[in-house]
């Protein structure tokens, strides 16, 4: 049976007056089902860029998807018309945005947009679908669901806004939910209730998720795995334990090592990632972190690595080995 999704060599572009923007170099992963993958990476890595190309949302121009493959239980999803790929779209695949006052329509009722959407993939009447909003917000912990059903988006807080998006991508029971970042905009409290809830609602539903964060507190509290992202590159995977406990890539160590540890005491010092990220309009004719990175020799800045496997489900993409201390021949 293949894996759920499937994402190979994928490349997008932006072609813009400055020139052409490298977005995704090639990036390639796979989901399983009922798994959790966090995709991490500091802002204009190619997180977000790689998760919209999956159901084909660049805005088209100025991006296009110049290479590769997607293909969701089997289905080649870049050789669908619009027709097949709008039945994917939320009945198969479900997506939370980053920002749902954005996301939602400021004007129309919170339940009428759930009715739209279940009535636009599910055989249900007008009834039907207002009664399984109703349970839909009740599902995700929004008190008095069938009442709240004519508030407006401006009525519910932020933390419960971003409930009803969880409640709209659960509403055809995807197999997979793309998260794009659901708690950024959100108190750390509020953050932490919104990721028990994707956890809980995973274990009971069994589906799929592809969380896109920068916040690898949070990472560690909800993924399987994590491939950590940079320049348009997948830099490092591994499962979430080995990754925390033994982080190979220079960059990955660098971004655990801006994170607090409780364990650390008071007096802990946060180290920083020097240096600017890459300009993206032309591919790195070298590793793209070699002008931040302090193990960086001259191959480094000749010869842009491959993703290779150094551990039993850990690859990294780097010239010198260091989990064993070792130089890639």
């Amino acid at each position: 049976m293949p894996k759920l999704l499937e994402v190979n060599a994928l490349e997008t572009r932006f072609h813009t007056v400055e020139g052409v923007v490298h977005a995704l170099n090639g990036i390639s992963y796979e989901v399983d089902r009922g798994e959790c993958l966090a995709i991490v990476g500091e802002s204009g890595s190619g997180k977000t860029v790689g998760v919209l190309s999956i159901l084909r949302l660049i805005p088209s121009p100025p991006g296009r998807i110049a290479g590769g493959s997607i293909r969701f239980k089997g289905v080649d999803l870049l050789g669908l018309d619009d027709a097949a790929l709008r039945k994917v779209r939320g009945q198969e695949i479900g997506v939370i945005f980053q920002d749902p006052m954005t996301s939602l329509n400021p004007v129309m009722r919170v339940g009428d947009q759930l009715v739209e959407s279940l009535t636009a993939h599910e055989a249900l009447t007008a009834r039907q679908a207002r009664t399984r909003a109703a349970e839909l917000l009740a599902m995700v912990g929004i008190p008095a669901p069938a009442s709240r059903l004519d508030d407006y988006p401006h009525q519910f807080s932020g933390g419960m806004r971003q409930r009803v998006m969880i409640a709209m991508a659960l509403s055809c029971s995807p197999e997979l939910i793309i998260a794009d970042e659901p708690t950024t905009a959100l108190d750390v409290t509020i953050q932490a209730q919104i990721v028990e809830l994707v956890k809980r609602l995973q274990s009971e539903l069994g589906t799929a998720v592809i969380w896109i964060s920068h916040d690898l507190g949070v990472v560690a509290r909800l993924a399987d795995r994590v491939a950590v992202m940079y320049a348009g590159f997948i830099i490092e995977t591994a499962t979430v334990d080995d990754l925390y406990a033994r982080p190979a890539h220079p960059y990955t160590v660098g971004l655990l090592g801006s994170l607090p540890r409780l364990d650390a005491g008071a007096r802990q010092t946060l180290k920083a990632i020097g240096g600017l990220p890459p300009v993206l309009m032309g591919p790195p004719t070298g590793c793209p972190f070699a002008p931040r990175c302090t193990f960086a020799t001259d191959r480094c800045r000749a010869e842009n690595p491959a993703l290779v496997t150094v551990a039993a489900g850990h690859a990294v993409a780097c010239w010198h080995d260091r989990l064993s201390a070792e130089s890639r021949p």
